[in-house]
Protein backbone atom coordinates (compact mmCIF):
# COMPACT_ATOMS: atom_id res chain seq x y z
CA UNK A 1 0.00 0.00 0.00
CA UNK A 2 2.57 2.59 0.82
CA UNK A 3 4.64 1.74 -2.41
CA UNK A 4 1.60 2.39 -4.28
CA UNK A 5 1.32 5.64 -2.24
CA UNK A 6 4.64 6.50 -3.04
CA UNK A 7 4.72 5.59 -7.03
CA UNK A 8 1.18 8.04 -7.01
CA UNK A 9 2.89 10.91 -5.16
CA UNK A 10 6.33 10.41 -7.57
CA UNK A 11 3.72 10.69 -10.84
CA UNK A 12 2.15 13.77 -9.54
CA UNK A 13 5.40 15.66 -8.69
CA UNK A 14 6.82 14.91 -11.82
CA UNK A 15 3.61 16.15 -13.74
CA UNK A 16 4.28 19.65 -11.31
CA UNK A 17 7.54 19.81 -12.45
CA UNK A 18 7.01 18.78 -15.77
CA UNK A 19 4.85 21.95 -16.40
CA UNK A 20 6.83 24.01 -14.40
CA UNK A 21 9.16 23.63 -16.60
CA UNK A 22 6.90 24.22 -19.77
CA UNK A 23 6.17 27.27 -18.23
CA UNK A 24 9.39 28.40 -17.28
CA UNK A 25 10.23 28.21 -21.27
CA UNK A 26 7.45 29.93 -22.25
CA UNK A 27 7.93 32.83 -19.92
CA UNK A 28 11.70 32.98 -21.08
CA UNK A 29 10.40 32.84 -24.70
CA UNK A 30 7.75 35.43 -24.04
CA UNK A 31 10.36 37.56 -22.49
CA UNK A 32 12.91 37.48 -25.41
CA UNK A 33 9.96 38.22 -27.78
CA UNK A 34 9.46 41.13 -26.19
CA UNK A 35 13.09 42.39 -26.15
CA UNK A 36 13.62 41.48 -29.88
CA UNK A 37 10.83 44.12 -29.88
CA UNK A 38 12.23 46.90 -27.67
CA UNK A 39 15.37 46.42 -29.69
CA UNK A 40 13.76 46.79 -32.70
CA UNK A 41 12.01 49.89 -30.98
CA UNK A 42 15.60 51.60 -29.92
CA UNK A 43 17.01 51.26 -33.27
CA UNK A 44 14.45 52.41 -35.22
CA UNK A 45 14.36 56.02 -32.94
CA UNK A 46 17.74 56.00 -32.77
CA UNK A 47 17.82 56.29 -36.26
CA UNK A 48 15.47 58.90 -36.72
CA UNK A 49 16.84 60.87 -34.01
CA UNK A 50 20.44 60.57 -35.53
CA UNK A 51 21.73 61.06 -39.06
CA UNK A 52 19.43 60.56 -42.00
CA UNK A 53 22.28 59.37 -44.35
CA UNK A 54 21.09 55.64 -45.04
CA UNK A 55 24.69 55.11 -45.02
CA UNK A 56 25.45 56.41 -41.95
CA UNK A 57 22.55 54.06 -40.41
CA UNK A 58 24.19 51.08 -41.88
CA UNK A 59 27.32 51.63 -40.18
CA UNK A 60 26.28 52.16 -36.82
CA UNK A 61 23.90 48.77 -36.90
CA UNK A 62 26.73 47.24 -37.91
CA UNK A 63 29.04 48.04 -35.08
CA UNK A 64 26.09 47.24 -32.65
CA UNK A 65 25.78 43.86 -34.18
CA UNK A 66 29.80 43.25 -33.51
CA UNK A 67 29.52 44.86 -30.05
CA UNK A 68 26.43 42.84 -29.19
CA UNK A 69 28.02 39.51 -30.85
CA UNK A 70 31.23 39.63 -28.85
CA UNK A 71 29.31 40.22 -25.67
CA UNK A 72 25.87 37.63 -26.56
CA UNK A 73 26.77 35.65 -29.18
CA UNK A 74 25.58 35.18 -32.96
CA UNK A 75 21.83 35.75 -31.70
CA UNK A 76 22.52 39.62 -32.45
CA UNK A 77 23.77 39.74 -35.55
CA UNK A 78 23.39 42.44 -37.87
CA UNK A 79 20.75 40.20 -40.03
CA UNK A 80 19.04 39.60 -36.33
CA UNK A 81 18.82 43.46 -35.72
CA UNK A 82 17.65 44.07 -38.87
CA UNK A 83 14.68 41.42 -38.02
CA UNK A 84 14.46 43.01 -34.64
CA UNK A 85 14.09 46.53 -36.19
CA UNK A 86 11.35 45.09 -38.93
CA UNK A 87 9.96 43.17 -35.69
CA UNK A 88 8.95 46.54 -34.36
CA UNK A 89 7.94 48.39 -37.64
CA UNK A 90 5.71 45.48 -38.62
CA UNK A 91 3.97 45.58 -35.26
CA UNK A 92 1.98 48.30 -33.63
CA UNK A 93 3.59 49.43 -30.33
CA UNK A 94 2.38 48.28 -27.31
CA UNK A 95 1.26 50.66 -24.70
CA UNK A 96 2.71 49.12 -21.08
CA UNK A 97 6.06 49.04 -20.43
CA UNK A 98 8.34 46.00 -20.83
CA UNK A 99 8.14 46.02 -16.59
CA UNK A 100 4.66 46.10 -16.37
CA UNK A 101 4.35 43.20 -18.43
CA UNK A 102 6.72 41.12 -16.86
CA UNK A 103 6.32 42.86 -13.01
CA UNK A 104 6.08 39.41 -11.25
CA UNK A 105 8.31 37.11 -13.99
CA UNK A 106 11.46 36.45 -12.37
CA UNK A 107 12.95 35.19 -15.00
CA UNK A 108 12.38 38.66 -16.94
CA UNK A 109 13.83 40.59 -14.12
CA UNK A 110 16.53 38.37 -13.87
CA UNK A 111 17.34 38.02 -17.95
CA UNK A 112 17.19 41.83 -18.32
CA UNK A 113 19.61 41.91 -15.43
CA UNK A 114 22.10 39.35 -16.86
CA UNK A 115 21.50 41.21 -20.68
CA UNK A 116 22.27 44.58 -19.12
CA UNK A 117 19.73 45.84 -22.10
CA UNK A 118 18.08 48.81 -20.73
CA UNK A 119 14.05 47.39 -21.29
CA UNK A 120 12.61 51.19 -21.04
CA UNK A 121 9.13 52.23 -22.06
CA UNK A 122 7.87 52.56 -25.57
CA UNK A 123 6.91 55.88 -26.42
CA UNK A 124 3.55 55.66 -25.49
CA UNK A 125 1.76 55.09 -28.42
CA UNK A 126 3.30 56.61 -30.96
CA UNK A 127 2.53 55.54 -34.39
CA UNK A 128 5.43 55.46 -36.97
CA UNK A 129 5.82 57.97 -39.56
CA UNK A 130 6.23 55.91 -42.01
CA UNK A 131 2.21 55.09 -43.26
CA UNK A 132 3.33 52.32 -45.73
CA UNK A 133 4.87 51.12 -42.07
CA UNK A 134 1.65 51.28 -40.27
CA UNK A 135 -0.45 49.52 -43.28
CA UNK A 136 1.40 46.69 -43.05
CA UNK A 137 0.66 46.43 -38.85
CA UNK A 138 -0.71 42.95 -38.34
CA UNK A 139 -3.30 44.63 -35.41
CA UNK A 140 -6.10 46.73 -37.25
CA UNK A 141 -4.90 50.58 -36.19
CA UNK A 142 -8.94 51.76 -35.89
CA UNK A 143 -9.44 55.43 -36.03
CA UNK A 144 -5.86 56.11 -36.79
CA UNK A 145 -4.18 58.10 -39.01
CA UNK A 146 -0.41 59.68 -39.83
CA UNK A 147 1.08 61.08 -36.50
CA UNK A 148 -2.14 60.03 -34.35
CA UNK A 149 -2.62 57.61 -30.95
CA UNK A 150 -3.93 54.98 -30.69
CA UNK A 151 -4.77 52.87 -27.75
CA UNK A 152 -5.27 48.92 -29.35
CA UNK A 153 -2.97 46.88 -26.93
CA UNK A 154 -0.88 44.04 -28.43
CA UNK A 155 0.17 41.35 -26.72
CA UNK A 156 2.83 38.42 -28.58
CA UNK A 157 1.58 34.98 -27.36
CA UNK A 158 3.76 32.99 -29.88
CA UNK A 159 7.73 32.08 -30.57
CA UNK A 160 10.01 34.06 -32.05
CA UNK A 161 10.50 31.60 -35.12
CA UNK A 162 6.23 32.39 -35.24
CA UNK A 163 7.00 35.81 -35.65
CA UNK A 164 9.38 35.48 -37.89
CA UNK A 165 7.41 33.33 -40.53
CA UNK A 166 4.56 35.78 -39.89
CA UNK A 167 6.50 39.36 -40.55
CA UNK A 168 7.17 37.70 -44.19
CA UNK A 169 3.32 37.49 -44.42
CA UNK A 170 2.92 40.78 -46.04
CA UNK A 171 -1.13 41.29 -46.44
CA UNK A 172 -2.35 42.23 -42.93
CA UNK A 173 -5.39 41.02 -42.38
CA UNK A 174 -3.79 36.94 -43.78
CA UNK A 175 -0.95 37.86 -41.14
CA UNK A 176 -3.69 38.74 -38.12
CA UNK A 177 -5.42 35.75 -39.05
CA UNK A 178 -2.97 33.26 -38.60
CA UNK A 179 -1.55 34.69 -35.76
CA UNK A 180 -4.96 34.38 -33.96
CA UNK A 181 -5.23 30.71 -35.28
CA UNK A 182 -2.00 29.88 -34.04
CA UNK A 183 -2.00 30.75 -30.55
CA UNK A 184 -5.63 29.90 -30.16
CA UNK A 185 -5.00 26.72 -31.88
CA UNK A 186 -1.39 26.34 -30.33
CA UNK A 187 0.07 25.54 -33.88
CA UNK A 188 3.72 24.37 -33.79
CA UNK A 189 5.85 26.17 -36.35
CA UNK A 190 5.89 23.50 -38.17
CA UNK A 191 1.76 23.12 -38.44
CA UNK A 192 1.86 27.09 -38.93
CA UNK A 193 3.74 26.69 -42.50
CA UNK A 194 1.56 23.93 -43.23
CA UNK A 195 -1.28 26.04 -42.95
CA UNK A 196 -0.07 28.97 -44.55
CA UNK A 197 1.02 26.71 -47.04
CA UNK A 198 -2.24 25.46 -47.87
CA UNK A 199 -3.64 28.40 -48.45
CA UNK A 200 -5.83 28.29 -45.71
CA UNK A 201 -6.86 32.04 -45.16
CA UNK A 202 -7.39 32.43 -48.94
CA UNK A 203 -9.84 28.64 -49.06
CA UNK A 204 -11.81 30.03 -45.84
CA UNK A 205 -12.09 33.50 -47.14
CA UNK A 206 -13.76 32.27 -50.75
CA UNK A 207 -16.88 30.99 -49.07
CA UNK A 208 -17.50 34.57 -47.49
CA UNK A 209 -18.40 37.81 -48.53
CA UNK A 210 -16.98 41.22 -47.44
CA UNK A 211 -18.03 41.05 -43.97
CA UNK A 212 -17.22 37.47 -43.26
CA UNK A 213 -13.25 38.08 -44.64
CA UNK A 214 -13.26 41.28 -42.47
CA UNK A 215 -14.34 38.64 -39.33
CA UNK A 216 -11.66 36.36 -40.09
CA UNK A 217 -8.75 39.24 -40.02
CA UNK A 218 -10.44 39.98 -36.78
CA UNK A 219 -11.41 37.19 -35.10
CA UNK A 220 -9.71 33.94 -37.03
CA UNK A 221 -12.17 31.16 -37.45
CA UNK A 222 -15.55 31.34 -35.38
CA UNK A 223 -17.66 28.05 -35.93
CA UNK A 224 -20.76 28.44 -35.39
CA UNK A 225 -22.60 26.77 -38.45
CA UNK A 226 -21.94 24.13 -40.30
CA UNK A 227 -21.00 26.85 -43.24
CA UNK A 228 -18.35 27.98 -40.98
CA UNK A 229 -16.19 25.34 -41.26
CA UNK A 230 -16.59 23.35 -44.50
CA UNK A 231 -13.43 24.35 -47.23
CA UNK A 232 -13.48 23.72 -51.09
CA UNK A 233 -11.11 22.71 -51.44
CA UNK A 234 -9.53 20.80 -48.96
CA UNK A 235 -5.52 19.89 -49.21
CA UNK A 236 -4.24 15.97 -48.26
CA UNK A 237 -0.82 16.80 -49.80
CA UNK A 238 0.36 15.25 -46.50
CA UNK A 239 -1.28 11.62 -47.66
CA UNK A 240 1.58 11.33 -50.48
CA UNK A 241 -0.12 10.12 -52.70
CA UNK A 242 0.44 12.45 -55.74
CA UNK A 243 2.96 9.90 -56.43
CA UNK A 244 0.71 7.48 -57.17
CA UNK A 245 -1.26 7.68 -60.88
CA UNK A 246 -4.63 5.57 -59.24
CA UNK A 247 -5.30 4.89 -56.53
CA UNK A 248 -8.87 3.24 -54.61
CA UNK A 249 -11.11 5.32 -52.40
CA UNK A 250 -10.20 2.65 -49.59
CA UNK A 251 -6.38 3.38 -50.22
CA UNK A 252 -6.97 6.98 -49.79
CA UNK A 253 -9.25 5.93 -46.36
CA UNK A 254 -6.23 4.29 -45.07
CA UNK A 255 -3.87 7.12 -46.00
CA UNK A 256 -6.29 9.70 -43.99
CA UNK A 257 -6.52 7.85 -40.98
CA UNK A 258 -2.41 6.67 -41.33
CA UNK A 259 -2.21 10.38 -40.97
CA UNK A 260 -5.49 11.40 -38.62
CA UNK A 261 -3.67 13.97 -36.44
CA UNK A 262 -3.01 16.21 -39.71
CA UNK A 263 -6.12 15.40 -40.91
CA UNK A 264 -8.18 16.32 -38.17
CA UNK A 265 -5.56 19.85 -38.50
CA UNK A 266 -7.33 20.48 -42.17
CA UNK A 267 -10.79 19.68 -41.28
CA UNK A 268 -10.71 22.62 -38.56
CA UNK A 269 -11.69 23.14 -35.46
CA UNK A 270 -13.27 20.70 -32.80
CA UNK A 271 -13.19 17.90 -34.69
CA UNK A 272 -12.72 14.33 -33.16
CA UNK A 273 -12.98 10.72 -34.94
CA UNK A 274 -15.07 8.37 -33.92
CA UNK A 275 -14.63 5.65 -36.16
CA UNK A 276 -13.95 4.38 -39.88
CA UNK A 277 -16.47 2.07 -42.19
CA UNK A 278 -18.97 2.75 -39.29
CA UNK A 279 -21.91 0.24 -39.70
CA UNK A 280 -25.62 0.64 -39.41
CA UNK A 281 -28.37 -1.74 -40.85
CA UNK A 282 -31.46 -0.53 -41.97
CA UNK A 283 -34.30 -2.29 -43.55
CA UNK A 284 -32.20 -5.49 -44.02
CA UNK A 285 -29.41 -3.70 -45.41
CA UNK A 286 -26.04 -2.97 -44.15
CA UNK A 287 -24.71 -0.03 -45.08
CA UNK A 288 -21.25 1.64 -44.01
CA UNK A 289 -19.88 5.60 -43.92
CA UNK A 290 -16.66 5.55 -44.97
CA UNK A 291 -15.35 8.24 -41.78
CA UNK A 292 -17.47 9.39 -38.74
CA UNK A 293 -16.46 12.61 -36.66
CA UNK A 294 -18.08 14.65 -33.82
CA UNK A 295 -17.31 18.64 -33.57
CA UNK A 296 -17.51 20.02 -30.23
CA UNK A 297 -18.47 23.62 -31.73
CA UNK A 298 -21.13 22.73 -33.70
CA UNK A 299 -22.55 19.53 -30.94
CA UNK A 300 -23.10 17.18 -33.83
CA UNK A 301 -21.78 14.39 -35.98
CA UNK A 302 -19.94 14.83 -38.87
CA UNK A 303 -19.96 11.81 -42.22
CA UNK A 304 -17.46 11.67 -44.58
CA UNK A 305 -18.14 10.37 -47.80
CA UNK A 306 -14.59 9.78 -50.34
CA UNK A 307 -15.45 9.54 -54.07
CA UNK A 308 -12.91 9.22 -56.80
CA UNK A 309 -13.70 10.84 -60.11
CA UNK A 310 -17.01 13.00 -60.46
CA UNK A 311 -19.85 13.22 -57.73
CA UNK A 312 -23.20 12.35 -58.90
CA UNK A 313 -26.50 13.13 -57.96
CA UNK A 314 -26.48 9.25 -56.53
CA UNK A 315 -23.92 10.17 -54.13
CA UNK A 316 -25.64 12.94 -52.64
CA UNK A 317 -28.80 10.93 -52.16
CA UNK A 318 -26.68 8.48 -50.49
CA UNK A 319 -25.14 10.95 -48.33
CA UNK A 320 -28.65 12.44 -47.45
CA UNK A 321 -29.58 8.87 -46.35
CA UNK A 322 -26.93 8.74 -44.02
CA UNK A 323 -27.28 11.73 -42.84
CA UNK A 324 -31.64 11.14 -42.12
CA UNK A 325 -30.43 8.16 -40.30
CA UNK A 326 -27.96 9.80 -37.65
CA UNK A 327 -31.00 12.08 -37.15
CA UNK A 328 -33.48 9.67 -36.40
CA UNK A 329 -31.28 7.04 -34.67
CA UNK A 330 -27.99 8.20 -33.38
CA UNK A 331 -28.45 11.55 -32.04
CA UNK A 332 -29.80 12.83 -28.91
CA UNK A 333 -32.37 15.48 -28.45
CA UNK A 334 -29.81 17.97 -27.40
CA UNK A 335 -27.64 17.50 -30.55
CA UNK A 336 -27.73 19.14 -33.66
CA UNK A 337 -28.19 18.21 -36.93
CA UNK A 338 -26.25 15.61 -38.51
CA UNK A 339 -24.03 17.22 -41.58
CA UNK A 340 -22.90 15.31 -44.28
CA UNK A 341 -19.44 16.07 -46.58
CA UNK A 342 -19.12 14.62 -49.54
CA UNK A 343 -14.87 14.87 -50.82
CA UNK A 344 -14.97 14.30 -54.26
CA UNK A 345 -11.96 15.13 -57.01
CA UNK A 346 -14.94 16.58 -58.87
CA UNK A 347 -18.12 18.56 -59.12
CA UNK A 348 -20.48 20.30 -60.63
CA UNK A 349 -22.05 22.94 -58.87
CA UNK A 350 -25.27 23.38 -60.44
CA UNK A 351 -25.79 19.55 -59.89
CA UNK A 352 -25.27 19.71 -56.35
CA UNK A 353 -27.45 22.59 -55.85
CA UNK A 354 -30.46 20.84 -57.68
CA UNK A 355 -30.09 17.53 -56.27
CA UNK A 356 -30.06 18.87 -52.69
CA UNK A 357 -33.12 20.59 -51.19
CA UNK A 358 -33.45 24.36 -50.94
CA UNK A 359 -31.86 26.36 -47.69
CA UNK A 360 -29.86 22.93 -47.50
CA UNK A 361 -27.15 23.23 -44.71
CA UNK A 362 -26.79 19.97 -43.41
CA UNK A 363 -24.84 18.49 -46.64
CA UNK A 364 -22.44 19.89 -48.48
CA UNK A 365 -19.51 19.07 -51.21
CA UNK A 366 -16.21 19.57 -51.47
CA UNK A 367 -13.15 18.87 -53.61
CA UNK A 368 -10.15 17.33 -52.63
CA UNK A 369 -6.69 17.83 -53.52
CA UNK A 370 -3.58 15.62 -52.52
CA UNK A 371 -1.07 18.76 -53.50
CA UNK A 372 -0.39 21.95 -52.13
CA UNK A 373 -2.98 24.78 -54.31
CA UNK A 374 -1.34 27.96 -56.21
CA UNK A 375 -1.67 30.49 -53.31
CA UNK A 376 -0.96 33.35 -56.38
CA UNK A 377 -4.53 31.57 -57.69
CA UNK A 378 -6.38 31.35 -55.00
CA UNK A 379 -5.64 35.08 -53.72
CA UNK A 380 -6.47 36.19 -57.51
CA UNK A 381 -9.73 34.38 -57.23
CA UNK A 382 -10.54 35.87 -53.74
CA UNK A 383 -9.42 39.48 -55.19
CA UNK A 384 -11.87 38.82 -57.82
CA UNK A 385 -14.86 37.58 -55.35
CA UNK A 386 -14.51 40.84 -53.19
CA UNK A 387 -15.00 43.08 -55.72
Amino acid sequence: MSEIMKTDLAERIERLITEARKRTVTAVNTAMVYTYYEIGRMIVEDEQQGEQRAEYGKFVLKNVAEHLTRKFGKGFSLTNLELMRKFYKVYSQIPQTLSEEFNDTAIFQTLSRKSSLPLTKPQNTQILSDKSESENSATPLRNSEKGQVVSDQLHFTLSWSHYLKLMRIENPDERHFYEIEATENNWSLRELQRQFDSSLYERLALSRDKAGVKALAQKGQIVEKPEDMIKDPYVLEFIGLPELPQYSESELEQRLIDHLQTFLLELGKGFTFVGRQVRFTFDEQHFRVDLVFYNRLLRAFVLLDLKRGTLKHQDLGQMQMYVNYYDRFVKTEDENPTIGIMLCTDKSDAMVEITLPKGNNQIFASKYQTYLPSKEDLQRLLEENLK
